[in-house]
């Protein structure tokens, strides 16, 4: 099947009862039994729940991946992974991860022994010197947020197979209708279903999805064990979000490369960072490894003093965090989603009050750049 028939169809039935097209929410907290021992493969909502395990299988179509797993946010989701490792267990990551991510490597796992190397994984040297006995896993993000630095997924994947190591993908940005890493060789991907796979703005949750049966075991054991579930409701949201994704992601890259040539040729900006602009030094990766750029645009004023003025400005685009809805999101990164990360190494990255990053949405791009062009002129 085609990617928006599986959107549209993957783990979705009609309802056995009623005979329902769209998945019911199965607002139920247990299930009776037939008897002693005998159920109908229902017994307790945290194990499994009619409406989550349709989104799961959907996503694990949609992913080519052997499973899914669904979480109440996208930390759950890259938390559940994390307990595929064992205490003095070494993994390399990207070094311009979400300030999420990081803040929960540094803060929580780094307390319970694990041990995490941040490295620019765009290059393949840097992957390589970084590993250790102790290596077990290599975690990526790319894009990177909100650098929007590219890895060659099946370079690294490549590797990782070579030392025996696990490849995590954070595919947030690009969604797999853009990009499907387990396709390239990796072994996990993960997403926070808040963003794009939703689409709405109107629910948090996570996934993950596995290649391995042997991970797909153990995650499905930590799901239940753990209970970081996602709810009926928001499984419902996100299986809902997912059947319009195609044509969501198609506008938010329609808009996303008008708005970056737009920026990138505005008086007021310095640099654009975004993978679909020939200017972008990972283009040609980006155009090998993707089937499409998105709707993720970081950039740099001129004048470092102009990022207070152009935030108070904006009237259409929201000052916000977050990313993936359909409305078009603004922030600065430095001081909203990576400010967990160290001052100085935020400005090592790139990450200064200069940076903007927009989440360009799916209303009329003429619209975004005239708000966008209001605010600049200030």
């Amino acid at each position: 099947m085609g990617f928006a028939t599986d959107a549209i169809h993957a783990g979705v039935r009609p309802d056995p009862t009623t005979g329902a097209v769209m998945t019911p929410i199965y607002q139920t907290s247990t299930y009776a039994y037939e008897g002693l021992g005998k159920s109908k493969g229902y017994d307790y909502a945290r194990t499994i729940n009619p409406t989550r395990s349709a989104l799961e299988e959907n996503l694990a179509v949609l992913e080519a991946g052997r499973a899914a797993y669904a979480f109440a946010s996208g930390m759950a989701a890259i938390s559940a992974v994390m307990a595929l490792l064992r205490s003095g267990d070494h993994v390399i990551v990207s070094h311009n991860v979400y300030g999420g991510t990081y803040r929960l490597f540094s803060k929580i796992f780094e307390g319970y022994g694990l041990q995490f190397t941040y490295v620019d994984t765009s290059r393949m040297e840097a992957i390589e010197a970084a590993l250790r006995p102790a290596t077990r896993m290599i975690y990526i993000e790319t894009p990177t947020n909100p650098i929007m630095v590219l890895t060659d997924l099946a370079a690294v994947a490549a590797l990782a197979r070579r030392r025996g190591l696990v490849t995590v993908v954070d595919n947030t940005f690009l969604t797999p209708y853009f990009q499907r890493p387990i396709e390239q060789g990796a072994d996990i991907v993960v997403h926070s279903t808040t963003k794009y796979l939703n689409g709405h703005s109107d629910s948090v949750g996570g996934a993950v999805v596995l290649a391995r049966p042997e991970h797909a075991e153990r995650i499905q054991f930590v799901q239940n064990s753990a209970g970081a579930i996602l709810s009926p409701f928001d499984s419902w949201l996100v299986l809902r979000g997912i059947k319009t994704l195609p044509l969501r992601m198609q506008q938010h890259e329609s808009n996303g490369r008008r708005i970056a040539g737009f920026l990138e040729s505005h008086a007021r900006v310095a640099r654009v960072l975004y993978p679909g602009l020939a200017s972008h030094p990972q283009h040609d990766l980006a155009r090998r490894q993707a089937r499409g750029f998105g709707g993720m645009i970081s950039f740099v004023f001129k004048d470092a003093g102009a990022a207070p003025r152009f935030f108070a400005r904006l009237r259409l685009c929201t000052l916000a965090e977050s990313l993936g809805g359909v409305e078009t999101l603004v922030c600065q990164p430095s001081t909203m989603t990576h400010a967990s990360v160290p001052a100085d190494d935020r400005r090592r990255l790139g990450i200064t009050d200069d940076l903007a990053r927009i989440s360009v949405g799916c209303e009329d791009a003429e619209d975004i750049i005239a708000d966008l062009d209001q605010a600049l002129s200030t």
